[in-house]
Parts: C-alpha cells; sequence; structure tokens
C-alpha cells in the first residue's frame, strides 16, 4: 500500500485545473485534508464545475479559488506567475461522452486547446526555474482509459495499448495525451499521465449512470439502461483514484504512463441491480421498493464501446499503490452519500440538467425516460 506519510511528499504548491468538477474536487479535498500542500484552483464552472461541490474548503487557509478557462492564456499565465506552483494536475476536460455526441466542438476547445495552452504556459514558467526547482516541479494530466477503445470478451488495457478511441471525447482525450508525451519529449517538461478507468463517489455529477440511476430510483423514475446492459466497465472509487493520483506526482518517473483501476469489472445491468439493492436496503420505507422494477432498457448510445477493463500492474509494481475500496464497499459507500446530500444534488442539477437522455444519434428513437 501506498505511503501516506507527509515527510515523503515534495514541498507542494498545487495548481489544480478543473478543481470543481467530480475527481477534480475530491482531489483537493483529499490534498487539503491528508497533505501539507498549499492548493490553488483554477475552474472555468460550466455545468459540471461547481463551487457548492468545494463549499467545505472555501475559507481554507490553504486553499485558493479563480474562475477561468485552461484555453485563455492570459488568465494561465496570470495565475501561474502569482501562484507558482512546483506542480500542475490537470482534471479541467469536457468529459460525459453523450455530450461529445451532441457537441464535440466544447470537447476540442477544452480537452486539446486547453491542454496545449497549460503545457506551454507550463513549460514557459518551468524554463524560469532554477536546477533544483527544474527537477522538482511535476505536470500530471488526468486521462481515461476511454483512449485505448473497446476490448472483447478478454484482456485488459495496459501502457502498450495502442490508442484507438471511439467518441468525440475520447479522441479529443487522446489527442491531449499526444500532447503532454510530446512535450516530455521534445522540450523536456517532467510530466506525467494518469489511464484511469470508471470512477464513481461523492459530488459526481447526476447526468452520470451511478447518480442518476440512485436520484432517478429515489424519485420512482424509470432507470434507464443503454442496450441489453452487458457493456463493461471497471469501476474505481474516486477516494481511491486521488491518492493514486498524488502518489503518483511524488513517485512516478517523469515521461511515463500509468494505469489507474479499480479491479473492479462490472456490467452496466450488474451495477444498476446493485444500486438497486442498496437502496431496498438503506431505504426501506421507500414506495418505490423493490427498486429494480424501475429497471429501463433504452436505445444504446451510437459508438458505444463493449468493453474497458484496466492492468494497473505497473502501478502496484513500480510505486507501491493498490486500490483500497472493493466495488461493494465503495458503492455503499457512494449510496450513503447521495442520501446524504440530497440539497448538494438539487444545486448543481438546477437550471442545467433535468435528467434527459443526451447523446442520442440523428434520426434514433427510444422509450424517453
Amino acid at each position: 500500500m501506498e505511503s501516506t506519510q507527509h515527510v515523503n511528499e515534495l514541498p507542494s504548491r498545487v495548481l489544480v485545473t478543473g478543481g470543481a468538477g467530480f475527481i477534480g474536487g475530491n482531489f483537493i479535498y483529499h490534498l487539503l485534508a491528508e497533505t501539507h500542500a498549499e492548493v490553488a484552483n483554477l475552474d472555468l464552472l460550466t455545468y459540471a464545475g461547481n463551487r457548492e461541490t468545494l463549499a467545505g474548503v472555501e475559507d481554507h487557509p490553504r486553499y485558493r479559488f479563480v474562475q477561468g478557462d485552461i484555453a485563455d492564456t492570459a488568465v494561465v499565465q496570470a495565475m501561474i506567475e502569482a501562484f507558482r506552483p512546483t506542480c500542475i494536475v490537470n482534471f479541467a476536460a469536457e468529459s460525459h461522452v453523450d455530450r461529445s455526441i451532441d457537441g464535440p466542438a466544447a470537447f476540442i476547445h477544452t480537452n486539446i486547446v486547453g491542454t496545449y495552452n497549460l503545457l506551454d504556459r507550463a513549460l514557459a514558467f518551468w524554463r524560469t526555474l532554477d536546477a533544483a526547482d527544474k527537477t522538482a516541479f511535476r505536470f500530471l494530466h488526468v486521462s481515461t482509459d476511454e483512449v485505448y477503445g473497446s476490448l472483447g470478451e478478454s484482456g485488459a488495457f495496459t501502457e502498450q495499448t495502442p490508442y484507438a478511441p471511439s467518441s468525440p471525447y475520447s479522441a479529443s482525450k487522446a489527442a491531449s495525451d499526444h500532447l503532454v508525451q510530446a512535450w516530455h519529449h521534445t522540450y523536456g517538461l517532467p510530466t506525467l499521465t494518469t489511464n484511469c478507468s470508471n470512477n464513481y463517489g461523492p459530488y459526481q455529477y447526476p447526468e452520470k449512470l451511478i447518480p442518476l440511476m440512485i436520484l432517478n430510483a429515489l424519485e420512482g423514475k424509470p432507470l434507464p439502461i443503454y442496450g441489453n446492459g452487458g457493456n463493461v466497465r471497471d469501476w474505481l472509487f474516486v477516494e481511491d483514484h486521488c491518492r493514486a493520483i498524488w502518489h503518483v506526482v511524488n513517485h512516478g518517473q517523469p515521461g511515463e504512463m500509468y494505469n489507474v483501476g479499480g479491479n473492479s469489472e462490472k456490467t452496466n445491468l450488474e451495477v444498476v441491480d446493485t444500486l438497486c439493492a442498496l437502496l431496498d436496503e438503506l431505504v426501506p420505507d421507500s414506495p418505490h421498493r423493490p427498486h429494480a422494477q424501475l429497471k429501463t432498457f433504452v436505445a444504446d448510445r451510437p459508438g458505444h464501446d463493449w468493453r474497458y477493463a484496466i492492468d494497473a500492474s505497473k502501478l502496484r509494481d513500480q510505486l507501491g499503490w493498490q486500490p483500497r475500496e472493493t466495488f461493494e464497499s465503495g458503492m455503499r459507500r457512494t449510496v450513503q452519500w447521495y442520501l446524504g446530500h440530497r440539497a448538494w444534488c438539487a444545486a448543481v442539477k438546477a437550471d442545467a440538467y433535468a435528467g434527459q437522455r443526451l447523446g442520442l444519434a440523428p434520426n434514433a428513437s427510444e422509450e424517453t425516460a
């Protein structure tokens, strides 16, 4: 298991981009609770970035927030010059596959142009540092297993798996990964890349599978399952992912890529059945029990990858990281969190997302949820 001792960490001023989003917000909570790092958060506050997520740290003495676009050169330049980070962790991304089908332009802007701008400004700053600070500096880019495409019934993605993105989202993330690698190999910027499996846990935007199913079930709405529900994902509890990212920042080899997985392959149908069983147990007075009766099969997503699975043995064997949560323990914690944070869910959904289906191909039809 990875060390959590502060003495093993680099002295840190961490610039987090996209820190008001799901994974970025959890990462900031982790840094402020478990490390001595100073944290600056740059976030544009789009639909998936919410100040409410970080309400618990707004007044923390080691935290500051700036609203801005990672593709805005002046904003990024000013923030880097003022904060002088020892590392940059880039979460900022348009990240929902269905939204990328409906509107790919935003994904190109943020995921490709924005990442280029961060790399460009980070490199300019890094070149001004003395030798010791140059050696200590890190730029960690958070990416996804979706860049690898789709697997068959067996096998798992490794860091050597060729990229084969299927959606506008995964294509834009693949492009950003290549830019990060190029800035290391061409210019020497000490970069790191992590490619994670599907995250779940507190503060996830309600259009994603798990929070959408929880909230729909509590309201007695249909639980829309794409296709036959057989698509497989490896599920990673978000706090495990955050620990992995910080571990890679402190112990990873510059220029390397590290896959992060939860060792929890499940079909979408298994995920929904698990959620229904937990809600039956944890909300015994629900008028919608058994919640599994709400399951509804709908038209599949266009270009829906069949299976993702992560081989995280490099991260385990070389750096000593392993997930702490099982699928069962992580899912229980997740359902309990959403049951206790209905006000947060209402606040982030207000005027932005009403649970409607996204990402339908032209002329596709389905039973709407």
